[in-house]
């Protein structure tokens, strides 16, 4: 295969997102997915069941898979569940931020404002999988599933990379694009290094059906030991549509050793204690499924920018959950690394892209700032859970600051608009 197109290693939500864009502006682009392709009656299988996991998608990340056509198959679905409220607030203290509205106060029966949406990553990957095995990119992107890169060489910087599959297939690119999460072969390859943080802590995830409904709120308790999210899921059966809002995603942040013994008893046990965690906000829990964990950490490459290559999403950084914001990150880099490129593309005359000088200009636009979102979340998680954040004084600065905030309209409409990411 000639090298004169874009490689994508990793075909998850932000690989496969930029496949399309890039196909779309009618720039050459091979993508690789390790796992097999899937047809329609797996995706079926897959798509019948309800994950307990969900991503928080801004604003931003939802007009993104608009513009690559993946949102309207994802709307036709109806297997989303929009949220127009935020609510964030600690158990020990008085402080409580109530972002967005409800649509209550307004005349003329006026819908309150979308400020993101919860959707399960296989609502999102099936959509992006119809896109692109549609006509209107046929002619620009290759996809190859089923294959893992075993080797990548450095060709020098007018060649490029040349790419091994393990049936032995050999790939040349100008570009390599390391989209291929978290434990990322290509940040590895590149020896590109990681900082990383762990926060001994463990988070447990699950789906919930409560005995009040949601009304499109997406909650967070920031408790002492750690952060408890309940996040809207969509209705996904005749019985849910029927009495709906009652379904939601939780995830429940822990000390790890804490975290480890409580996904060891029965699943009774989990509810009862997950509801008076979260002082019966939406009443009890009467269903409880699909009960997960995984540990907590952030990392982020030391760079995100070599020769002829760039990292995107989880490979390039990670961050804690408790904003929610990992895949929205990962999106943002996408717009921002897709422009650069498709500038590339017109001012060379379509005939080269991915520059040093555009991959550096990218590395500007996006490093500083999930630099900053990450040590963000990590303060946050720092001031609401640990010993120290147990002091009485912390205790009442942390109480008396969320007042404060709650109290100031313009900063109140600021972190929401920040939220939705536009």
């Amino acid at each position: 295969m000639k090298n004169n197109h874009t490689l994508i290693i990793g075909s998850g939500i932000v690989g496969a997102t930029l496949a399309l864009q890039l196909a779309q502006a009618k720039m050459p682009v091979t993508l690789i997915d390790a796992r097999p392709a899937r047809d329609d009656s797996e995706w079926q299988q897959v798509l019948g069941k309800r994950d307990a996991r969900v991503y928080a998608l801004s604003l931003a990340s939802i007009n993104l898979l608009k513009d690559v056509g993946a949102w309207q198959k994802i709307a036709a679905s109806e297997r989303k569940a929009d949220y127009s409220q935020m609510q964030v607030w600690q158990l020990n203290g008085m402080g409580e931020l109530l972002f967005g509205d409800s649509g209550d106060n307004h005349p003329n029966n006026h819908l309150p404002q979308m400020l993101g949406s919860m959707v399960e990553p296989a609502i999102i990957e099936h959509a992006l999988w119809q896109c692109l095995y549609e006509d209107d990119v046929s002619d620009y992107l290759t996809i190859i599933a089923g294959q893992k890169v075993i080797n990548m060489d450095w060709l020098g910087a007018e060649q490029g990379y040349r790419v091994t599959l393990d049936n032995h297939t050999a790939i040349d690119a100008m570009l390599l694009v390391g989209a291929d999460g978290r434990g990322s072969f290509v940040r590895q390859q590149a020896a590109i290094g990681l900082d990383t943080l762990d926060y001994n802590q463990t988070a447990i995830c699950c789906a919930i059906h409560t005995e009040k409904p949601h009304q499109a709120t997406a909650r967070q308790a920031m408790l002492p030991t750690g952060t408890l999210a309940l996040l809207p899921l969509a209705d996904i059966t005749d019985a849910d549509k029927a009495n709906p809002q009652h379904w939601q995603s939780i995830v429940w942040t822990l000390p790890r050793n804490q975290a480890l013994a409580l996904i060891e008893e029965d699943a009774r046990v989990i509810a009862d204690k997950l509801a008076a965690a979260s002082n019966y906000e939406l009443g009890a829990i009467t269903q409880i499924e699909s009960i997960a964990s995984f540990p907590l950490t952030a990392q982020q490459a030391k760079s995100y920018v070599a020769d002829n290559l760039v990292l995107i999403g989880d490979a390039a950084h990670g961050v804690h959950p408790l904003a929610g914001q990992g895949l929205n990150l990962g999106m943002l880099d996408v717009q921002t690394l897709s422009e650069q490129l498709a500038h590339d593309f017109e001012r060379s005359g379509r005939t080269s892209w991915g520059s040093n000088q555009t991959l550096r200009s990218y590395e500007r636009l996006r490093r500083p700032h999930n630099s900053l979102m990450m040590h963000s979340f990590s303060a946050l998680n720092w001031l609401f859970a640990g010993s120290l954040a147990q002091m009485r004084p912390i205790q009442q600065i942390r109480s008396e600051g969320m007042y404060r905030v709650s109290k100031i309209k313009p900063l109140m409409r600021l972190f929401a608009k920040q939220a939705s990411g536009v």
